[in-house]
């Protein structure tokens, strides 16, 4: 099978029409190269953020989840959870590396349930019916968490089109056909 013609952003990159820098593919790298930042003045080394891997993404969605469970069990306000899933979602979307977009677009609603899947364990503990209180509490928390789950996992993908998830799809599907 002939290879495919790239037809879109480079892997890793957002489509052209998001660009903060210009439309062409070419002022991005030209001021990479120049090793200034746009606007910055002429000298100074271009310094980014740090970025996430995906497993950490992964992992600040788990630990926030929990914390959010935890807290939401002590404070009485069943909302928490949610907000602090919704809160992780969008944070590590736009902290992970352009790479590993795949694997942490995949991954949120994996995450929440570990987390509350933990949290309710931590609160079950001592209970008479440790089985009967983990299932109920499980199931009462995923049910409230349930629109916040769909916005943090909306939230990720949306974010994550923009930064290149399209290419790292691409990327994927070429290795899966054995183009790439």
């Amino acid at each position: 099978m002939p290879p495919r013609k790239a037809d879109g952003p480079e892997p890793g990159h957002a489509p052209y029409f998001v660009r903060p820098e210009g439309r062409g593919r070419g002022a991005r790298s030209a001021r990479r190269r120049a090793g200034a930042a746009p606007g910055a003045p002429e000298g100074n080394p271009v310094r980014r953020p740090p970025r996430l891997t995906g497993r950490g993404g992964v992992l600040v969605i788990a630990v926030l989840s929990f914390a959010g469970t935890m807290i939401a069990q002590w404070s009485g306000v069943p909302a928490v959870p949610g907000i602090a899933f919704t809160v992780a979602c969008l944070a590590t979307a736009s902290a992970v590396r352009p790479a590993d977009l795949l694997s942490l677009s995949v991954s949120p609603p994996l995450a929440f349930f570990v987390a509350v899947a933990a949290a309710e364990s931590v609160l079950a503990l001592g209970n008479e019916g440790f089985a009967r209180v983990l299932l109920l509490g499980l199931a009462s928390r995923l049910a409230e968490a349930a629109p916040w789950l769909f916005l943090g996992t909306a939230l990720v993908l949306v974010i994550g089109v923009f930064r290149g998830l399209p290419g790292n799809l691409r990327d994927l599907g070429d290795e899966l056909n054995g183009r790439g």
